[in-house]
């Protein structure tokens, strides 16, 4: 059978963009649909925009800061509208980039909504027009989740938090993942009143206790209003505000709502059912270890099939489906050990097992940890702790975990992924010479394990 394209991909976020530039360059006949901009959530609404916002709200506290260092500023103002216009236009930049890297590599681009009328045939909804493909790829990412309750609809999300036309007075943000955890310390740090709920025991679950309790923390010294077990159960405007009434019963009065409890797979509305294709119990796209579905050519790669939700990972299976299909090079994407940040304040950056994983896993480990006062604050004299833990097999000597909160922790994150990854041990650390005075040398000198009270205290 003769198709109009060899593969045609619905949706130009990082792992579209990565499989169609890829294929194309290995001699296929390629087309991305894209309906609204090209390089997707993480550089148009999402990780690029976000990181911007954290950078111009750490400089409240560096101005602070100064002062322990002998310079004198007059009062600092902010202009959200500078910031805004400044962020729009990085991200036009970032964005005709993509579509110049597409074009170069010989990629078509449409741009309107795609949809399977079958498994080789795709609607274009803008023109009203049927392509066929020998292969599809979905990689349309994921979408953010606003529970349905009384007055729901008049909160936001993190999609329209890069637009507001005004900066608030007070922001409520509900949600306890990275999300949430970024925009409460990006509000506040620009100047806002800050509430976060969580309807949880301690925010970031699925990272290190130590790390979220510490994180936790930092943010209330920060004047964050942080509650854990707490739930909007309505929302309904008074007068410019809106009041927030919560399962404790206490009402609080904001003028901004932003929900961020999490992504759902971006699978609706999109024919998935016409071409046979499944999704698993968490609506996502379910795939194999190829990114295939159950639909012989169709693939699925990055949020929409809930594996591993991060950029890298859906340039990683992006890249392995054009391997794997289109160079005769069947890729798997190695989803263990993949090193990540949250640009919380303070920064969280981790690789491998936190303590009750590797606990679970590995029965007998040690721990090595450390918190202290970084240096920095010496002089700027602010009361911020930096914590480093690193998890150890017992039995071999290998780290299996690696946990920094502080000032830098992704960047150190990733250097520790590569080590991490390669099955560096213990003695591996401790054998590296320290490079003083640096934050990050506490990592090769930390020597003594760590001992739980309750475990000390029976000895």
């Amino acid at each position: 059978m003769t198709y109009d394209y060899d593969l045609f991909v619905i949706g130009a976020g990082s792992g579209g963009v990565r499989a169609a530039r890829m294929a194309s360059q290995l001699g296929a006949k390629v087309v991305v649909a894209e309906e609204y901009r090209v390089g997707g959530t993480c550089v148009i609404r999402g990780c690029v925009p976000k990181k911007l916002f954290v950078y111009a709200s750490h400089f409240s506290e560096s101005f602070e800061d100064a002062a322990g260092f002998g310079w004198t500023l007059p009062e600092a103002t902010f202009d959200w509208p500078t910031l805004l216009a400044n962020k729009d236009r990085e991200i036009d930049r970032l964005n005709g980039i993509y579509i110049r890297n597409l074009e170069a590599a010989g990629v078509e681009i449409v741009h309107e909504r795609a949809v399977l009328k079958d498994s080789h045939t795709v609607h274009l909804v803008g023109s009203d027009r049927d392509v066929t493909a020998r292969y599809i790829l979905i990689a349309t990412g994921g979408t953010p989740f606003v529970p349905e309750f009384p007055g729901h609809e008049h909160a936001i999300t993190s999609n329209e938090a890069f637009h507001l036309e005004r900066f608030p007075k007070h922001v409520t943000v509900a949600g306890g993942g990275y999300i949430a955890v970024e925009f409460a310390g990006i509000f506040n740090g620009l100047g806002a009143q800050t509430a976060q709920l969580y309807r949880g025991e301690q925010i970031l679950r699925g990272f290190d206790d130590d790390l979220r309790y510490g994180v936790a923390e930092e943010m209330l010294k920060k004047n964050i209003d942080l509650r854990t077990h707490s739930v909007i159960e309505a929302l309904e405007p008074d007068g410019d505000r809106y009041k927030l009434t919560l399962n404790s019963g206490d009402v609080l009065e904001t003028d901004l709502v932003m929900f961020a409890t999490g992504r759902h797979p971006n699978t609706d509305d999109l024919g998935l059912d016409k071409a046979g294709v499944e999704l698993n119990g968490a609506g996502a796209v379910a795939v194999d270890a190829y990114s295939r579905t159950n639909v012989e050519n169709i693939y699925a790669v990055g949020d929409v099939t809930d594996r591993l939700a991060l950029t890298p990972i859906a340039i990683r299976e992006g890249a392995a489906f054009a391997e794997t299909v289109f160079n005769d090079n069947p890729t798997e994407v190695d989803h263990a050990t993949v090193a990540t940040a949250v640009f919380s304040q303070p920064e969280l950056g981790t690789v491998g097992l936190t303590e009750a994983e590797a606990r679970e896993r590995h029965g007998e480990i040690d721990i090595y940890k450390s918190s202290f006062r970084p240096m920095k604050h010496t002089l700027s004299g602010r009361d911020e702790k930096m914590m480093m833990k690193v998890i150890v097999d017992a039995a071999t000597d290998k780290v299996v975990g690696c946990h920094i909160m502080g000032p830098d922790a992704g960047e150190m994150a990733q250097v520790l992924g590569i080590a991490v990854k390669m099955g560096a041990t213990k003695k591996d650390f401790d054998d590296t010479v320290a490079v003083h005075p640096t934050a990050a040398e506490e990592l090769v000198t930390m020597r003594e394990k760590w001992t739980p009270p309750e475990a000390a205290a029976a000895e």
